[in-house]
């Protein structure tokens, strides 16, 4: 008989609203495998809204509050207060939210959430655009990505900004644990779910969700495209603990970044040295997570470590950052 690598119980219902190949869908599906049925989740308007929640039916066999979509960090700190005042402190309390809804709209809540130190889970499942309502750019949204609000024409060639680091962010809060997610890499995720599952505090996950028709890609291809983004260096894995990173997929040599450019359309129109220059930018960000990994395990036992400037430097085009939780790259890919 297999033995089986991460749980069998399915806490999401077939027949839910998720395109085929959907990346959130699968988020969701292994993030409940991992946390139980013991788990009440804050949804914001984002595609997860239109999946899970139309009334009056559910995907989900565990709780779902629908909150607004700058909200989801307020509507988890109050409800793991009303749990606590209930006396159910065994209830994992997480919110899961889009990267607009994160990134964007909804930052000033996660951080109010991060800073209060709510006991809880806060995912963003980043989808790299503001996918429910028309594939538009949001800030997570990478340089160079044709959106509907960063077209492709002559004069302009897709989104002109980097994406925004918001694990970086996360990090400046000194949250107990957080980490990238992919769900291509399923007993990878399961493990860092369940580990942040057993600490208290505030914990965060920055999960990769391709989205075939935001993205242009055939959805066929979600788990290979999701393993390209991590072996290339685009997407890292990595966790985060007291202040401690740790590399959870190293693979060799990365691949070149242009198998994973060339298999979407929404890069369709990068040019040869638009590329060239996305590699060099995310070989330098992979030296400089290994680094940062390197100085971590030689900081004294029971000391958070203090990062030097070359380790807390803020990405490719970023000064670096002083005597701070360093800059660690989440999806780097422009």
């Amino acid at each position: 008989m297999a033995k089986l690598t991460i749980p069998a119980q399915e806490l999401m219902y077939s027949g839910h609203a998720a395109c085929p190949g959907c990346g959130p869908a699968l988020a969701m599906r292994l993030l409940l495998k991992g946390l139980g049925p013991r788990t009440l989740v804050s949804i914001p308007a984002c595609c997860w809204t239109v999946i899970g929640t139309p009334y009056p039916t559910t995907a989900l066999r565990v709780g779902i509050l629908d909150n607004a979509i700058e909200a989801t960090g307020a509507s988890i700190s109050g409800l793991r207060a009303a749990a606590d005042a209930l006396g159910l402190k065994d209830l994992n309390i997480v919110g899961f939210a889009g990267d607009g809804g994160t990134a964007d709209i909804g930052l000033q809540a996660l951080s109010g959430m991060l800073e209060r130190r709510t006991n809880a889970i806060y995912v963003m499942y980043d989808n790299e655009a503001y996918m429910n309502t028309g594939v538009q750019r949001s800030g997570a949204t990478p340089r160079g990505a044709w959106t509907t609000t960063t077209p492709v024409t002559p004069e302009l060639r897709g989104k002109p900004e980097p994406k925004k680091d918001v694990m970086g962010i996360v990090l400046a809060h000194h949250p107990v644990y957080a980490a990238t997610l992919n769900p291509s890499f399923p007993e990878d995720f399961d493990r860092k779910v369940e580990r942040a599952r057993d600490l208290p505090g505030p914990r965060f996950f920055h999960i990769f969700a391709p989205c075939p028709p935001g993205w242009k890609f055939d959805s066929a291809e979600t788990i290979a495209l999701g393993r390209l983004a991590t072996d290339s260096g685009i997407f890292p894995l990595y966790e985060v603990e007291a202040d401690r990173l740790r590399i959870t997929r190293k693979g060799g040599e990365l691949k070149p970044v242009e198998e994973y450019f060339r298999a979407q359309g929404r890069f369709r129109h990068l040019s040869g040295d638009d590329i060239a220059e996305i590699q060099r930018r995310v070989r330098a960000e992979w030296e400089r997570l290994r680094r940062r990994e390197q100085e971590d395990a030689r900081a004294p036992s029971g000391e958070a470590p203090v990062p030097s400037a070359s380790a807390g430097a803020g990405g490719a085009e970023g000064s670096p950052l002083i005597r701070t939780p360093p800059r660690v790259p989440a999806v780097i890919s422009g």
